[in-house]
């Protein structure tokens, strides 16, 4: 069973840009993990949110992944220095 997730982020609008940045920087990473199957980085057409998605083999990647993407400093718990208001992530398993 594949384990996902899709994250909607709300950077302040000064901050987009260095936000696209990181999460970026964290797919690359993320790319490299067992497990991992996909990922994405995307903007809403109003630039209000940063949405990130990603797939991976199991759970267990999933988690290994989001240890590596902490100790990047990239996906605190809460909110980053970047965002306006909390995260909002939603986990997915496929069917």
């Amino acid at each position: 069973m594949s384990f996902g997730f899709v994250a909607f982020h709300y950077p302040a609008p000064e901050h987009v840009e260095a936000f696209l940045a990181e999460c970026h920087q964290v797919a690359e990473a993320m790319r490299r993990q067992p497990g991992f199957e996909s990922v994405g980085v995307w903007v809403t057409p109003d630039g209000d949110a940063v949405v990130t998605t990603g797939a991976f083999e199991s759970e267990e990647a999933f988690l290994a992944t989001a240890d590596l993407a902490r100790e990047m400093d990239a996906t605190p718990d809460g909110l980053s220095d970047l965002e306006v208001r909390p995260r909002e992530v939603h986990f997915l398993v496929s069917r």
